[in-house]
């Protein structure tokens, strides 16, 4: 053997040991990769039935929300009308006090000056 083929067969056998360093590495990269590959595969199976129960809860919220639309709009037509009935109350109250208000007091003085007259008189009767 020539040095040359002593320095060839050295050659040989450090390119054999670095392909068998450097497969160690790649057979684990390889198994990793599988797993994704599993793993994104199990994602898309059940994601599948997740996202028809979500559809399904969509729906329901939607019909709930129509619900409460009609809701939001009775009680918006209330509060209107009890707006309309207070501010006929508002008027008739001061259409009560212009009309009525003010005989009304004048009654009710000259009745307690009449009163106050006639307890008068009996008190000095006594």
């Amino acid at each position: 053997m020539t040095v040359g083929e002593i320095a060839g067969l050295i050659a040989a056998v450090a390119l054999c040991v670095f392909v068998a360093l450097a497969a160690v590495p790649l057979l684990k990269l390889g198994r990793t990769l599988d797993e994704v590959r599993l793993a994104v595969r199990d994602v898309g199976s059940n994601s599948v039935p997740i996202l028809q129960e979500l559809k399904g809860t969509v729906v329901a919220t939607n019909d709930e929300l129509a619900k409460l639309k009609v809701v939001t709009e009775d009680a918006s037509r209330v509060s209107g009308h009890a707006t309309v009935v207070s501010e006929n109350a508002a008027q008739l109250s001061t259409l009560f006090a212009a009309t009525l208000g003010g005989p009304l007091v004048k009654t009710a003085a000259f009745t307690y000056g009449v009163r106050q007259a006639f307890q008068g008189r009996k008190r000095v009767k006594r």
